[in-house]
């Protein structure tokens, strides 16, 4: 459950919406999917004003994945980079200058689920068995990894099965004993008629955040205004999904690429909202980023052999751009 004192909160910091006159700036993000309702804060500035409230043309730029949003900022492509975790110890392990402004899930949204007949209730019963997950290169794979090693379990400990975005179906069928999922994927299965499951929360195990604002150090060092605006624009947007989670869902019907479905989007908005806020963001504002959480992370990745060195996550998280709990911070 979201904590009401902090939809309130979050409430109160929305703006009072006065556009800047004259020319704004633009401003990219990259994204690790298409515009979908998944992103929905970064997709109402014709409606809300946001963005053009910071002076800020907003614009989005989509992708298939996590890496794909570090490579358009790499590139130029792109400002800032909406991206998980993994994928940026991946780019920092390559020797990438990149710094994490802001967390935008500080809550892990990853999930393995089974059917209760499978007699799977906790990661060390998946030992032997098939497990699907999205790709051999997302974030489904590397959160099961994880739910693995925190079980004392290896990659080589069970099966992995590519099975695509569509990783119930598998499931379903027999082909798999397992699926790694996210929380909106285990919405849209439910939807689809998936039901009597077992759901194993990454989160129960590691709660590291889901999605980071990433940039360049490049970028940070020289636009550090233009970033410090997008951030409180962004906070904005978010507090105001918190606040408002049935506007949000009626705009998605004409604003995210799935967005059809005003019930699903409701029930998107709702589970992102609860990813949005943690006992950390409830104290120092959305978007606070936990450096020990992510020092952990970062570790943890290491020992599985995704990365090959130490990364130092208090010389990669920048917490000074951050726009803080009040309106206008």
């Amino acid at each position: 459950m979201i904590d009401r004192r902090h939809v309130l909160l979050a409430a109160a910091a929305l703006p009072t919406l006065s556009f800047a006159q004259g020319a704004t700036e633009k401003f990219t993000v990259a994204g690790w999917n298409k515009p979908i309702v998944e992103v929905m804060p970064l997709l109402v500035d014709a409606d809300k004003g946001f963005y053009r409230a910071q002076g800020l043309a907003i614009d989005y730029v989509p992708g298939a994945g996590g890496g794909d949003a570090i490579r358009n900022i790499l590139s130029g492509q792109a400002d800032v980079a909406f991206t998980d975790p993994g994928s940026l110890f991946a780019a920092l392990d390559k020797g990438e200058k990149l710094r994490a402004i802001y967390d935008i899930y500080p809550q892990n949204v990853f999930n393995v689920v089974a059917l209760k007949s499978s007699g799977i209730r906790k990661p060390a019963d998946l030992k032997g068995k098939k497990v699907g997950v999205y790709s051999l290169s997302s974030g489904t794979r590397q959160n099961l990894l994880v739910l693995l090693h925190q079980a004392g379990l290896k990659e080589s400990d069970v099966t992995i099965v590519p099975t695509g975005l569509l990783n119930f179906a598998p499931l379903l069928q027999g082909q798999v004993d397992a699926t790694a999922a996210t929380d909106t994927g285990l919405l849209v299965g439910k939807r689809r008629g998936v039901q009597d499951i077992e759901v194993i929360e990454v989160k129960d195990h590691l709660n590291v955040s889901s999605d980071l604002f990433v940039v360049r150090e490049e970028t940070y060092a020289k636009r550090r205004d233009a970033l410090r605006r997008f951030l409180r624009a962004y906070r904005d947007a978010a507090a105001w999904m918190l606040a408002q989670p049935q506007e949000a869902a009626q705009l998605a019907t004409r604003r995210a690429i799935d967005g059809s479905d005003a019930a699903l989007n409701l029930e998107i908005v709702q589970a992102r909202n609860a990813a949005t806020v943690s006992d950390r963001t409830k104290r120092e504002g959305l978007g606070a980023l936990d450096i020990a959480s992510l020092q952990k992370a970062a570790d943890v990745y290491r020992q599985l052999g995704l990365v090959q060195g130490r990364i130092d996550m208090a010389a990669v998280v920048a917490t000074d751009l951050l726009p803080g709990k009040g309106a206008g911070a």
